[in-house]
């Protein structure tokens, strides 16, 4: 069975063992353990955030897109990092004060991590590896690359830093069956 997996997946150039964004569990902002699981049916949008970059603008599309899906099986997750140029310095309360205060955020906010190097949270390695996410290899390039994640939890689009969040192409992506 295991050489047919193997074959199939090899012919239709799909790795039929790849994990589902299911499969992690992380830490929110406020420190609880956060199950992706309990996203199942829902389309995701993950996102690397940063506080003290060009793009922090973007928090304000990420909330309009939230605020208008959020009752659409669609949810944003928030990651902030400091990995591009120290531009999220602060403490997971800083950083969620910042959001709030600033930009009204009310999407899920998970705790700071790493999104590159030796050090890459889990759920990050899933996003960039082929082998781990069936769809291809990518690299986190700046705060606010875009994953987006199916009902099925597979990854199916990597959407560049520069496109904001009110995008047509990620609209119709969130409205496509």
């Amino acid at each position: 069975m295991k050489i047919f997996v193997l074959i199939l997946s090899f012919v239709i150039g799909v790795n039929l063992n790849s994990q589902t964004v299911y499969d992690f569990k992380v830490t929110d902002i406020e420190g609880k353990v956060f199950d992706m699981a309990s996203l199942k049916g829902k389309k995701v949008m993950i996102v690397n955030t940063a506080s003290k970059c060009g793009y922090t603008p973007q928090f304000e599309g990420l909330q309009q897109l939230y605020t208008q899906f959020k009752d659409s099986n669609f949810v944003i997750v928030g990651f902030p990092t400091n990995d591009f140029y120290e531009q999220d310095p602060g403490s997971n309360d800083e950083i969620k004060s910042f959001c709030v205060k600033n930009y009204g955020v009310t999407f899920p906010m998970m705790s700071k991590i790493k999104v590159k190097g030796d050090t890459i949270e889990p759920i990050y390695s899933f996003l960039t590896l082929k082998s781990k996410n069936g769809l291809e290899d990518n690299e986190v390039k700046w705060n606010f690359q875009k994953y987006l994640i199916n009902e099925q939890g597979k990854l199916v689009r990597v959407v560049s830093h520069r496109v904001k969040p009110m995008d047509e192409s990620i609209l119709e992506w969130i409205r496509s069956k």
